[in-house]
């Protein structure tokens, strides 16, 4: 079974790896998590209360690009 990126415990680092896509979600907000050295160890949760961002919308933003690019 292949990880989740909706897992609450999905440390950014591997959300990254598991598709790529997603980073355009965090540059367009502005968020530095991309090559952050915390990223291993950060969740989206933990972004989006540093960012100040509403995680529900941001999750749902981040799940359509992974839509988006399994379709490519």
């Amino acid at each position: 079974m292949g990880e989740d990126i909706d897992d609450p415990d999905l440390p950014l680092a591997r959300l990254f790896r598991l598709c790529p896509t997603v980073a355009e979600a965090f540059f367009a907000h502005r968020m530095l998590c991309f090559g952050c050295p915390v990223a291993p160890f950060h969740t989206v949760i933990d972004a989006c209360a540093e960012y100040r961002l509403d995680e529900a919308e941001f999750r749902a933003e981040l799940r359509r690009i992974a839509l988006l690019s399994k379709d490519s």
